[in-house]
């Protein structure tokens, strides 16, 4: 006797019945796509936050995509860094040395204002 199985499955997002394999959760990729962009917005956090915080990891993507692995400092321009898309609004805190010098961070890479609008970019050192 062939025993056969009662409880459905059902699409996370939708509710329609799944077909396919046992650990399917959803019924084509509309259906995935919304019900992760759903859980996003029921995070807790607007959209303005959620905006700034892509900012600052674009900003540290940026920066990172400039230091060279291995390498302490290297130097961009400042169109070079808007090209990749750098916001200089966007920053997580600043550094101030015991000589005066100002840097400003995206989480662990940061950059030092120089001359016509050449910064230095480096990354904070592991404790």
């Amino acid at each position: 006797m062939i025993k056969e199985k009662t409880d459905k499955r059902t699409c996370l997002a939708c509710g329609n019945v799944l077909k396919g394999r046992a650990d399917k959760k959803f019924c084509n990729d509309y259906c995935r796509n919304n019900y992760n962009n759903e859980q996003k917005a029921k995070g807790g956090q607007s959209p303005l936050v959620r905006n700034i915080n892509n900012a600052l990891l674009k900003n540290r993507k940026v920066l990172e995509s400039i230091l060279p692995e291995g390498e302490e400092t290297a130097k961009a321009n400042k169109d070079k860094l808007q090209r990749l898309g750098f916001q200089f609004k966007y920053l997580t805190h600043i550094y101030t040395t015991k000589t005066g010098k100002t840097y400003y961070y995206c989480y662990d890479y940061g950059y030092l204002p120089l001359d016509n609008d050449w910064f230095l970019i480096v990354k904070k050192k592991e404790e």
